[in-house]
């Protein structure tokens, strides 16, 4: 899964790798040994037969299946599925490795379209299934085990049925999704190939943002200036972008009669939208307790009259100034996991040894963080971009815990394996939870417990607040531009809107802050993602409060749920730990733990 990481420090100087250790690269043979590799033009040749054939053996006599014909049917796309999933992971992450390669991005692209001029013909497999009668169905699942292990599958196709165009339109809609496609790689592509300059240092955009970290605050002050005049250089094609998006959006969701522009996000996350929608009202609610307080508290520390937003992400006075390397970064992560469970170390081990882990941050990279589960029959891959801050190691303990939920849920096959993303942040969360737990208990006294308290409240406010705030913001955006076109003073105006409501009165907002939404992956790659960071906070806190109440048997429970993939609704996952995210209180639960973490501070000050 894509993933926003906190800012982090430029490798490309020998300055950064030399402290570090022997980083990680990743070694994507599991998947393919190269863009000329045999298995892949077998594979390719094989997807296209496989893909007519179906259409030829299914269309028009699904209604004419009994259960075992229809598992069968199932089991063949479920087939293809995992071969084009295989072929797209491969050409994905090895674009991710260099995205400003011509040869990766246009394999990339090629890639993209054949599989989509080859799955054309399987539009109709999901249509005609939404033609079926319940009652046809619900005998083919009681006659066979089997095929009603799938249901959910068929439960999350059949909840797009009221929103379905006809044959032709969603075979048109299917083939134009490479131009989609085209828009989003111009914006990693762009993103790639900013160029920064501070203090006489040639910067990529990753060691750009992880200046905002740094202890010297004119350091920090000229990388946000830096930022802002280079965002304001691109303003006009990152504006040319969200609008065609957001447009494109607003276009396929007309037609299908969405009620509105998140509907389709909640449909894919199999989560109700008034669930989401107690969670936004409950952090937006407490907007005022978290991070309004902690950063009044922050202003205080740092002896300001006023916060500047280059102060935001600012190390505390008594924070040491240090470089992780990566053997003591893996060392702590894995601790932690192994403390809470063997089992989990165990499956988190091979990531290091195999070729698992890409962490240098390398010029034309992808910057941020991510966990990609590739296909069920191979093994996930994390992306990293690692310099050796604290907040780094946390990045590692969540993307790894991603990728051991990966693992875990691989078991249900390629159809059930995919969790829903407010689900999908489970695991990585929790992973980072236990990271915090283990330094916080080892912390040798109050001044090392205070920074790692901060770093915590400052986390969680970044992944609770922050990313309602970004929800906010592309709620207002997506509603904007269905009255027209949007200049880039209109979508700063958007961003601005949301920026003071959130971060609170302790904040100044230099001249050029307004572009800095021009950054952010997740409101092109995945509209209205950002909430599944603050649902799976929320979440995990309140799970956290149960295994630190001493639950009985709560690992084994951990295990099961990540296990079940997407097999299972949220309802069903949670109620083993008697927790219930459709209850409006359950958020009050995690917020009620930020809030305590703000508690524990504050009474550090008497």
């Amino acid at each position: 899964m894509l993933h926003l990481p906190f800012p982090v420090r430029d490798a490309n100087t020998s300055r950064g790798n030399r402290n570090l250790g022997d980083l990680p690269e990743w070694n994507l043979d599991d998947l393919y040994t190269g863009e000329d590799a045999p298995e892949l033009k077998r594979d390719l040749d094989w997807l296209e037969e496989a893909c007519e054939s179906f259409a030829s053996d299914y269309e028009g006599k699904l209604a004419d299946l009994d259960a075992q014909g229809l598992l069968d049917c199932v089991l063949r796309n479920e087939r293809i599925s995992a071969v084009a999933g295989r072929i797209m992971s491969f050409a994905g992450l090895r674009y991710y490795q260099q995205t400003t390669d011509g040869g990766r991005a246009k394999f990339l692209s090629d890639c993209q379209e054949k599989i989509t001029n080859y799955t054309t013909p399987l539009v109709f497999f999901t249509l005609e299934l939404n033609r079926l009668d319940e009652g046809f169905l619900t005998q083919r699942f009681n006659a066979n085990p089997d095929l009603a292990r799938y249901k959910p599958v068929f439960d999350r196709i059949r909840a797009m049925k009221p929103y379905q165009l006809s044959d032709e339109l969603e075979k048109f809609l299917h083939d134009l999704g490479v131009v989609g496609d085209a828009w989003e790689r111009l914006f990693d592509e762009t993103i790639a190939g900013l160029e920064f300059e501070v203090d006489g240092e040639s910067l990529t955009i990753e060691g750009t943002l992880n200046l905002l970290t740094e202890q010297d605050r004119a350091k920090r002050e000229a990388a946000s200036r830096e930022l802002a005049r280079v965002f304001q250089g691109n303003i006009r094609t990152f504006a040319r972008v969200h609008n065609t998006q957001a447009k494109e959006k607003e276009v396929i969701d007309r037609w299908r009669g969405m009620p509105s522009a998140q509907m389709s996000r909640h449909l894919a996350n199999d989560v109700e939208p008034e669930v989401v929608e107690a969670l936004r009202e409950a952090v937006v609610a407490a907007y005022p307790k978290l991070s309004h307080r902690y950063y009044e508290l922050k202003r205080k520390w740092l002896g300001l009259e006023r916060m500047q937003v280059w102060d935001r992400n600012a190390p505390l006075p008594m924070e040491e100034t240090r470089t992780i390397a990566w053997g003591e970064a893996q060392e702590t992560v894995m601790n932690a996991y192994s403390a809470f469970d063997p089992r989990m170390a165990e499956i988190a081990q091979p990531f290091f040894e195999r070729g698992w882990i890409d962490a240098p941050v390398k010029p034309g990279k992808a910057p941020g963080a991510f966990a990609h589960p590739t296909v069920t029959e191979v093994h996930p891959y994390v992306m990293l971009n690692y310099l050796g801050k604290p907040r780094d190691v946390m990045t590692l303990a969540h993307e790894l815990g991603h990728g051991v939920h990966q693992v875990l849920a691989a078991g249900q096959g390629e159809m059930l394996s995919s969790t829903p993303l407010t689900l999908a942040e489970t695991a990585s969360v929790f992973g980072e939870m236990l990271t915090f737990r283990r330094m916080l208990d080892n912390a040798k006294d109050d001044k090392e417990r205070k920074v790692l308290l901060a770093g915590k409240v400052e986390d969680m406010i970044n992944t609770v607040v922050r990313q309602i705030a970004f929800y906010d913001f592309e709620c207002k955006l997506h509603d904007a531009r269905r009255a027209g076109e949007l200049t880039p003073d209109d979508i700063n105006a958007l961003w601005m809107s949301v920026q003071a409501e959130s971060l609170g009165p302790a904040f100044d907002y230099m001249d050029g802050y307004e572009t800095f939404w021009a950054y952010i992956p997740h409101f092109i790659h995945s509209p209205f993602y950002v909430y599944a960071y603050a649902f799976g906070d929320g979440l995990v806190n309140a799970l956290y409060s149960v295994y630190a109440e001493g639950d009985k048997g709560f690992e084994d429970k951990y295990f099961e749920m990540l296990k079940a993939g997407g097999s299972k609704h949220h309802k069903e996952l949670l109620a083993p730990f008697g927790l219930d995210a459709s209850d409006p209180k359950f958020w009050d639960k995690g917020l009620n733990m930020i809030s305590g973490f703000i508690d524990e501070l504050e009474a550090m000050e008497d």
